[in-house]
């Protein structure tokens, strides 16, 4: 009986386990490393690849009630409201703002991830 919970719930921990991770350094006041420019770029790429992880993880635990290809807009979806609630929790964290490039970042970051999994569903790459 664990094993058949445990198979359930593993699809659906993953993308939580990182909205968590997201929110826990969203809550840090400065996150900056003071490589001035080098540390700009840095973050929005890693704003970019965190929102394409939290993406393929959502269509990861979506495709098991939906279509593959279907369960690719409710995982952008996701990511990208979360996204919006990431950078409105961020404006009451001192040291922090919210920005509307961040959202459009991170929305990049997961359509890209959607884009390339629809790229591999049509090579008939199986997941």
């Amino acid at each position: 009986m664990c094993v058949t919970v445990l198979r359930k719930v593993d699809p659906w921990a993953p993308p939580l386990v990182l909205m968590a991770v997201i929110f826990f350094f969203s809550a840090q006041p400065n996150l900056g490393s003071g490589l001035g420019w080098i540390d700009h770029v840095g973050r929005k790429l890693v704003h970019a690849s965190e929102y394409a992880l939290l993406c393929f993880l959502w269509w990861r635990a979506l495709r098991t009630v939906l279509e593959r290809t279907v369960a690719l807009v409710p995982a952008w979806l996701i990511a990208t409201l979360y996204a919006v609630t990431d950078e409105y929790h961020q404006q009451f964290v001192a040291g922090r703002h919210a920005s509307w490039v961040d959202v459009a970042i991170d929305s990049m970051g997961a359509a890209l991830c959607a884009l390339l999994i629809l790229r591999a569903q049509r090579r008939s790459v199986t997941w």
